[in-house]
């Protein structure tokens, strides 16, 4: 199974997505490992990246999962995938691979950012991110609201997994 958890910057990919692999027994990799140097100083500097920018980032992680999916091994993947032609190019419509969509509110976003330490992406791209996103259907992706715990989202994604 290939899991994709989606979202925009403080929605908690890469905590539920560490968990989530854990609890799965399979890989866990993070998108933003394999950003660019380019991309991640263009995003440190609170620039918003263009889809030019993403292109070369989402087909390095497209190849990554087509590896997993051809080796029949289980990966969860962390990725913003924030429209639908970036989740069109990574392949989460193919029925191997699982689309988690992350949402808050925009104020839990902001406070989650604000308590970040030594991350590379700044606050000041939640605005962007957020415009930028084009929300998943519910045929297209399992929507979690996580302004609760990232227990009770785990056990939603597990459950949904288990149902699949």
């Amino acid at each position: 199974m290939v899991v994709v958890v989606m979202g925009v910057c403080g929605s908690g990919k890469s905590t539920l997505g560490k968990i989530l692999a854990e609890r799965l027994k399979v890989d866990f990799l993070e998108g933003d490992d394999f950003h660019s140097p380019a991309n991640l100083a263009k995003m440190s500097r609170g620039e918003p990246l263009t889809e030019s920018d993403r292109a070369p980032w989402l087909s390095e992680i497209r190849r990554t999962l087509d590896r997993y999916l051809n080796d029949d091994r289980g990966v969860v993947l962390t990725c913003s995938a924030l429209t639908r032609k970036s989740r069109l190019t990574l392949g989460v419509e193919r029925t191997a691979v699982r689309l988690i969509h992350l949402h808050a509110p925009q104020s839990v976003l902001e406070k989650r950012m604000a308590r970040r330490k030594d991350h590379f992406m700044p606050g000041s791209l939640l605005q962007s991110q957020l415009e930028t996103l084009e929300i998943p259907g519910n045929e297209e992706a399992l929507r979690i609201d996580v302004s609760d715990s990232t227990e009770f989202a785990i056990q939603s994604v597990l459950r949904d997994l288990e149902n699949r």
